[in-house]
């Protein structure tokens, strides 16, 4: 007998992934910062791992959202440069 892959899923899980979704419509900017956090917490030991210790764990977390900003900031410049109408 074959289970579907919805069928697996606990019911928890799917209930926080809609509640994720409603309030990424309702307030948008503070969950993305928050996945961007989360984000950083991977992001930040590849860095840490890269410079075999050289730098602090600090600077390494700070060097991943730098990263995270720069790119934030480039994505949004090149699509003001696309969509000038719409800023």
């Amino acid at each position: 007998m074959k289970l579907k892959l919805i069928d697996e899923i606990p019911v928890q899980v799917v209930e926080s992934a809609v509640f994720l979704r409603d309030e990424l419509r309702k307030r948008p900017l503070p969950l993305r910062l928050f996945l961007a956090l989360c984000f950083n917490l991977i992001l930040a030991p590849t860095v840490l791992a890269a410079t075999d210790g050289a730098i602090s764990r600090v600077n390494a977390y700070a060097l991943g959202i730098l990263a995270l900003v720069t790119v934030a900031l480039a994505i949004y410049l090149f699509a003001v440069m696309l969509q000038p109408e719409r800023f």
